[in-house]
Parts: structure tokens; sequence; C-alpha cells
């Protein structure tokens, strides 16, 4: 797979690059597995939003507790064994969910809990590890590949996590998410990759410290206070998102397990078509451009998608629509991951990155619980379509008063 252009060399073609990317993949894919088992389990045992909710509440609690720790992880130990380390615990916390009942629903929302807590280190340390296994000019390229792995993870993984749940249950997820875990393991420990970057990170201050030296460079850097604003707001809506799909699939259109994963994992699809494409034209078209108008196209499929119910439930119209929805979804994580990479020093990358996601799941959980709590009075439209125009926002945020640094000659005004 290729997204080079003219005589560059795709970054795929670099050992390493490749095997961190190739470990990615498979334990991304484990991870759709769970993302959409989980919830589908707790609606089938308490037949309520909020229920539903509570999962992505404990997914969300350890991440706001221990964000900014895994930022200084990422900046002061070694990336890879960092990675190795956090999925061979995710292997082995996924094993008391073969002890869940819907008595014992705890045991779902402890699991959920530790996973997150888990995964929410491996997002700043490959967003630290990319600048060093690729040179500056490849870092796009770079991040739209890591985007078109994110996808292929959720195109397989999603429909695949309704087919083994609705067929071998809660234990059959377990088993292919844990043997998703070892092989990503694996394929990490051959990747060559040197220790701490060659940029030296500041000294280990403690965690209120770190996490304000995050923020400190957050507000002395404009374009991060912009990007961190733009952030939160879209995490906001996708914390609604994260509770009402569900509901909006199974209620509105009347679909079944298997669709549920279906509808979650085509929007992959598009992602895959969008990091080809974005890949091929990021060194042409400046990061504003891709977050400002990728969010706008993003908020309009939205608004569509949410409205067409009364015109057509058929399951297929909605798959084309989540795939659109992909393509411009690339475009503004790409864009964003590209500039907080370009514009933060690379000391601080990490901690950066994790004050950001500490701050946008803080806003996402606003959104879970807004969601969960509303949905049952005002209804799940009218929720889903301020989803939408909060996306709108974002974009026009971006478009407007995004200012970015001076840019590469290669660059677009």
């Amino acid at each position: 797979m290729t997204i080079a252009t003219g005589r560059e060399r795709s970054p795929l073609r670099d050992r390493d690059f490749a095997l961190v990317w190739s470990g990615s993949l498979v334990s991304d894919t484990g991870d759709w597995l769970l993302m959409i088992a989980l919830p589908l389990y707790v609606f089938a045992a308490t037949g309520s939003a909020l229920g539903a909710s509570t999962v992505f509440i404990a997914e969300l609690l350890p991440v706001l507790l221990f964000g900014p720790v895994l930022g200084m992880v990422v900046d002061h130990f070694d990336h890879r064994r960092v990675m190795i380390a956090l999925n061979l615990a995710q292997g082995v916390t996924l094993l008391p969910l073969l002890l869940a009942s819907t008595d014992r629903l705890w045991i779902v929302y402890l699991v959920a809990a530790v996973q997150a807590g888990l995964a929410a280190g491996l997002q700043p340390v490959r967003q630290a590890l990319l600048p060093r296994l690729m040179p500056t000019a490849q870092l796009g390229a770079a991040n739209s590949l890591v985007a078109v792995s994110d996808n292929l993870a959720r195109l397989v993984g999603s429909p695949l996590g309704g087919i083994v749940f609705a067929t071998l249950g809660l234990g059959g997820v377990v088993a292919m998410d844990v043997t998703s875990y070892l092989v990503s393991a694996v394929l990490l420990s051959a990747a060559r990759v040197d220790g701490p970057s060659d940029a030296p990170a500041a000294p280990t201050m403690g965690f209120w410290r770190d996490l304000a030296a995050g923020l400190a460079t957050i507000r002395t850097t404009p374009a991060l206070r912009i990007v961190l604003l733009i952030e939160c707001i879209a995490s906001l809506a996708q914390g609604v998102f994260l509770v009402l799909f569900v509901v909006f699939v199974v209620r509105i259109l009347g679909a079944n397990d298997t669709e549920v994963g279906l509808l979650r994992g085509v929007q992959a699809i598009g992602g895959i078509l969008g990091g080809l494409v974005v890949g091929m034209l990021i060194r042409r078209l400046n990061t504003r451009t891709l977050i400002g108008w990728g969010f706008v196209v993003f908020g309009l499929i939205a608004l569509v998608t949410w409205n067409l119910a009364p015109v057509s439930t058929v399951v297929v119209v909605y798959v084309a629509l989540f795939v659109a929805m992909g393509i411009p979804a690339i475009a503004t994580t790409a864009g964003t991951i590209t500039l907080v990479q370009g514009v933060t020093p690379p000391g601080s990358i990490g901690r950066v990155v994790a004050t950001m996601g500490t701050l946008g799941l803080a806003a996402q959980g606003l959104g879970l619980v807004a969601s969960g709590v509303l949905a049952d009075s005002i209804g799940v439209l009218p929720i889903l379509d301020a989803q939408a125009a909060l996306y709108l926002v974002c974009g026009l945020l971006a478009l407007l008063f995004l200012r970015l640094p001076v840019p590469a000659a290669s660059t677009l005004p």
C-alpha cells in the first residue's frame, strides 16, 4: 500500500515503521471487537441508553485520572517497551470478562475501566514515536498511514465484533481480543527503535507540575490553543455519538446486533479512502484546510444521516452515509496530528498529547452523561442534531481562527 507521490518512498517501506504500524493494526482490531461487544452486552441486559452509557463513563474515568501520568511515561521512557507492556497488560486484564453475567455487570464496568486506562497510553506514545521513526518531510504521509491503519482495524473489528458477540458470546470476543494483543506485542518486539528521544524531555517534576507544563506549552502556542478548543468540542460531540449510536440503530432503524457492528465499522471504508487521498495531498493542502473543511463536511453528512429515517430505514443507505463520513474524519485527524507534531517541542509531545487527550475526554464524559440522561426525556434525534451542529462549529473555528506557523515551501497558503 503506497500513498507517497512521485518518487517519494512510502513510510511502509521502512521496516521499523511497518512493524509498529502492523502491531497497532492488530491490537486496534481487537479493541474494536470489545468496543462493539461491551455496549451491546450491557444494552441487552439493561435495555436503557443510560445503562450503555455507563460502559463509556467507566472507560473515561481512569483516563481522566491518569492521562497526564501516561504523558510523562511517554516523554521519559522507551516508547517501544511502553507499547509492549501496555499490550500485554491489556491481554491479561481482559480475562475477568469470562466471569461476567447479567447480574454481575460490575465486572464489565471494571474491565472497561482498566482497559481504557491502559489503552490511553497508546495514543500519545505512538504520536511521540512517529517523529523518531520518520523524517519530518514524511510525517504527514506516516500520519495518514496511521489513520488508514485505524480505519482498517475499525472496518474489520466492528462488524466482526457484532458477529462474534452474536454467535460466540462475550467469551469469544475475549479470546480474539487477547490474541490480538499478544500478536501486537510480538510485532513490536521485532521493531528496532532507539531509546528516549534525541530531543531531551524536561526532567520529571511530579504529576501536577508535569500537567502544568503540558498546559503551559499549549497556552503559549496559539495554534495549540485553538486545536485544544476544537478537540474539546469535537470530543463532546463524540461522547453523544458513543451513547446514542446504538440507540439510534436499534430503536430508530430497527437493526440487529450484527448490523450495529456493520454500521459502526463501515465508516472505516471512507477512512481508508480518505487516508490514501490525504496522504497524497497533505504536502499541498495546509492543515487548517484539512481540519476546517473536514469538520464542516462531516457535520453536514451527520445532519443528513440523523434525519433521514422518515424517508428510509434501509440499512444499505446508512452504510453509504457512514462510509462517506469516514473521508472528512481522516482529513481532520491527519491535519490535527500533523499540526500538533509540527508546533510542539519534541521533548514535550507526549505530555501535550496526553494533556489534550485528558481534557478532551473530560468533554467526552460530559457528552456521555448528558446524552444518557436526556435521551429518554427529550428524544434521540434532537440530541443527535445538536451533536452534528457541534462539528460545524469546530470547522468554523478552524477556518476562522486557526493561524499556522510559517509553512513549508511545498504548502499552499
